[in-house]
């Protein structure tokens, strides 16, 4: 067991020059149980891969600085919002690996205002999600727009994510995919904005525990998912055995299943969090043809203070996202002809059983901000079913809507809601 310094291997601590193959050899030169130092200093690097049984320990004061070059990222087989395709790495890659840790309290940047810019100019309007939109191809643009996450954990098991932060990501912050006995715990996630921004996305993993995490992004805080399509249907790869507890949500989309559901979501447990001014608390989200199921969930214990929409749930959410065209897809990218291919007819209706919603306390602190206090919308033909809502309390501008729901328990729940239900409140797209 030793440890060895990426400074030893020739990396640049002023962040002058690229360290990715310095870092790279660090990792080489390691046995199992070693650890690999990042010490303080600031260190320009494209994609690295860990190996298993060592440990990455960011010490106070490191900060990896991930490359603003599209090349330093090679591409890899792994999975993008559900769909399985080649893709760049990430800055740091866990990728069949087992008994692997990233500790310590050292930062990890990714740079991601350029990424961000890549996708909607520096408008916000333009780029390629506007030229896509304009042309009709907006269910494709963010899987060709080709932007990293900072961190990849993919088909590997017994792995740690400890105390570090994780800031200004060009894509995802956390992405676990295909991974088993996962523990994402006390990391900080800060993104101050950028499209698709996500904090940790759990996507077709089991035994997975999130603990302790502050999490600050432009898109999902925390998010399950399960694929999405006829592929990941065939699949059937579930995420599973999944805990959220003692976690603050603060800027964000909350803690959100979907909504890629292909291959079914089951046994979560979501407990003891705090939101601070997220746009939604629970979120469940879907599309017509995602299928799988969401099944076996339990939402308690959540504090919420300035939530836009204390409880989401949306089975037909964003269409122009949602839906490919299957037209002329012959001299298309393969992965335009899987996102086409939904699964059809009443399958493709995701089947929500077993929801349980129980203490949840969402105030606000003012009059000022707007919210909704319930949101829900099933299919008419396959309604969720087993939906409990328990000693809940809300302080909210309008109560909202509720459909597509068979079964609906509501027991000691209160809302305080003045304004009228107004249909103009019916969107919320990320």
């Amino acid at each position: 067991m030793k440890s060895i310094s990426i400074l030893a291997a020739g990396a640049d601590p002023t962040g002058k020059r690229i360290s990715t193959s310095a870092i790279q050899q660090a990792i080489a030169e390691a046995q199992h149980n070693d650890t690999v130092v990042i010490p303080a200093g600031r260190f320009l690097t494209g994609a690295f891969f860990l190996k298993s049984g060592i440990t990455l320990h960011l010490e106070a004061g490191a900060e990896l600085i991930g490359s603003q070059n599209l090349d330093d990222y090679p591409l890899i087989d792994t999975r993008v919002a559900g769909i399985d395709m080649r893709w760049p790495a990430g800055i740091i890659n866990i990728i069949n690996c087992n008994d692997v840790s990233i500790i310590g309290t050292g930062a990890l940047d990714g740079q991601g205002k350029f990424w961000w810019q890549r996708f909607w100019g520096e408008d916000e309007q333009s780029g390629m999600a506007g030229d896509y939109s304009a042309r009709g191809l907006r269910w494709v643009v963010d899987y060709d727009c080709q932007r990293p996450r900072n961190i990849l954990v993919y088909e590997s098991q017994n792995i740690m994510l400890q105390d570090f932060t994780s800031r200004e990501s060009g894509f995802w912050n956390l992405h676990l995919c295909y991974s088993h006995n996962v523990t994402v715990e006390g990391v900080k996630i800060s993104n101050s904005a950028g499209p698709s921004t996500d904090g940790i996305d759990i996507d077709s993993c089991e035994q997975v525990q999130v603990e302790r995490c502050v999490v600050s992004c432009n898109d999902d805080n925390i998010c399950i998912k399960a694929g999405r399509g006829l592929e990941a249907a065939q699949k059937a790869r579930t995420a599973r055995n999944i805990v959220i507890h003692g976690c603050t949500l603060n800027k964000g989309s909350g803690i959100t299943l979907g909504s890629e559901t292909s291959g079914g979501i089951e046994n979560v447990l979501i407990e003891h969090n705090r939101f601070n001014g997220t746009g939604v608390g629970f979120r469940i989200k879907s599309a017509r043809n995602r299928g799988g199921f969401i099944r076996d969930i339990t939402v308690r214990d959540l504090q919420l203070l300035d939530v836009r929409f204390p409880v989401l749930i949306q089975l037909n959410w964003f269409p122009q996202y949602s839906y490919g065209d299957k037209s002329n897809l012959a001299d298309k990218p393969e992965h335009w002809r899987k996102l086409a291919e939904g699964v059809e007819g009443n399958a493709g209706l995701t089947h929500v059983s077993r929801l349980t919603i129980e203490n949840i306390t969402a105030r606000r602190s003012t009059e000022k901000p707007f919210s909704r206090a319930f949101f829900i919308e099933g299919y008419p033909e396959r309604p969720i079913s087993e939906l409990s809502l328990t000693s809940i309390e809300i302080d909210a501008c309008e109560f909202g809507k509720i459909s597509g729901v068979d079964g609906l328990m509501f027991n000691d729940v209160k809302v305080n809601a003045a304004a009228i239900t107004d249909d103009k409140n019916d969107s919320y797209e990320r």
